[in-house]
Formats: structure tokens, sequence, C-alpha cells
């Protein structure tokens, strides 16, 4: 009887260490840095409280830019949950275009055994490389990739045919790219990534916002997403939409005039 009663005990300790459903989402925050005040940082953090893992774009180069990351963390902290960040160097980047990326995550289940770094090899092929950090969750790698392309009008076709052909040839194991392409992800660009066994998270959703409503209307292009592996299992997906009308659209705009992309998933066994 104790044998049975201590094996159940095991059992259930294990169980419910494990996570069967990771929530990941990725937000392009506009100018995420001083711009930004206790209400508006506390807003954000009840948008992402219910994921597992967020990846932000365009925090700010300078000290503002870590300082509103550390902030939101903390706030995050008072929510019931504990949440880790890490902030990634400045991207060497041409004038007004350096930036930096953030990674906020829940450490529960959630692991990382170095703090992530910008992938160097192609920094001479894109205006801001990308972010690599590596989690570890039930005891599998994710490799998380984390990134903002060159504007539209500045050919970020080309860096997307660079990130794509070094992600395609240099791993094996699950990994997301998350972020803001300003490509819809149905475009041509993204064909051979695709044709090697990656995914979107959405498909033509629009995940940016007006400065205006027009009729009823204040989404603007679908270039924010979330690519995964074949690895990885998808669960459910979408835009986090927390404008909802268009008398509301002013205000939310203060705090980015993008939408977060969330991806549901699991790894396939």
């Amino acid at each position: 009887m104790k044998i049975t009663f201590l094996f159940f005990l095991l059992l259930s300790s294990y169980t419910f260490s494990q996570i069967n459903e990771i929530r990941l989402i990725s937000w392009n925050i506009q100018d995420f840095g001083k711009t930004k005040n206790e209400e508006e940082l506390n807003e954000i953090a009840e948008i992402v409280r219910e994921a597992d893992i967020v990846a932000i774009q365009e925090v700010v180069a300078g000290y503002g830019g870590a300082q509103a990351v550390a902030k939101l963390s903390g706030i995050l902290n008072r929510k019931g949950a504990q949440w880790d960040y890490v902030i990634s160097d400045p991207t060497n980047s041409p004038k007004y275009a350096t930036e930096r990326y953030a990674v906020i995550w829940k450490t529960k289940h959630i692991k990382i055994k170095n703090r992530g770094k910008l992938i160097s090899e192609l920094d001479t092929l894109v205006d801001r490389e990308p972010f690599l950090i590596d989690f570890y969750i039930n005891d599998k790698r994710l490799s998380l990739v984390n990134f903002h392309s060159r504007p539209y009008n500045k050919n970020p076709e080309a860096e997307i045919k660079a990130i794509t052909k070094h992600l395609i040839n240099t791993f094996s194991t699950p990994i997301m790219l998350t972020g803001d392409f300003n490509v819809n992800e149905a475009k041509p660009v993204f064909d051979h990534f695709k044709n090697n066994g990656y995914y979107t998270a959405i498909k033509n959703q629009q995940t940016t916002l007006k400065r205006a409503c027009k009729g009823f209307n204040y989404l603007n292009y679908p270039i924010d997403n979330i690519f995964f592996s074949s690895q990885i299992l998808k669960i459910d997906s979408g835009v986090l939409d927390f404008v909802k009308t268009c008398d509301r659209l002013e205000k939310a705009r203060k705090l980015s005039d993008h939408l977060p992309v969330y991806l549901n998933f699991d790894f396939k066994n």
C-alpha cells in the first residue's frame, strides 16, 4: 500500500512538472523605451500575462529600452507568476536603425543555459541582426530567433532570404522565427522556407494599425508572424486585438502600432 502511494506521488510530481501547451507571443512594441509610462506598461503586461514566452521587437537601443523591459518584467512578476528576461546588445545597424530585442518568459517550466546572442554571421546581410536564444522545455530544446526587418521600401526580401537560408542550413532542432518582417508571409520570398518544413502561425491576418479608422476598419498590413519548424505542433494561433473599436484606436496606438501574434504549441513526439 505504501509503495503504491509513493509511486502515485512520484507520478504526480512528474506530471505536474511538465507543461503540455506553451503560448508564445511575438510583438513589435513601437519605440519600446522611455515613451511608455507606468500605466501603459501595465496595459502591456495585461495583454501578455497569459503567455509563457514573449518575444519583443523595437526595443530602444539606449538605456531607456532596457529599463522599460525590466519594468515590464517586474510588473508581470507581481501578477502571480515568476518571469525572467534577456535584452540583446544593440544591433550593428545604419544610423537610426539600431535597436535591441527582448525576450521575457515564465521560469516555472522554461529554462535557459545562456542569455542568447545576436547572430553575427548575418551582420553584413541585414540591417538588424536577429537575436537567438535557446529554451529548454520538458527536456527539449527550442531555439527562438527574434527579428525586425528593414522597412518594406528598403528590400526586406533580401534579409528574409539570407535569414531563412541560414536557419535551414544551420538548425535541425525545433526552431521558431518570430518578428516583424515587413512582408506578407504569402509572398514568394518565403516559399523556400516553407518548402523546407516551416509553417506560419497566421495567414494573411492584418497586424498593423492605421493612424485613423476608415469606415470601421483600423487594421493595415499583414507583416508580423511566427514561423515554426516541423517538430512543433500548432495547437492554436491568432492575433491579440487590444483595440476592438475605432474609438479606442488613438489610445491603443500609444502602446504600439502593431498587434501581438500568438502561437500555442507543443512538441511532436
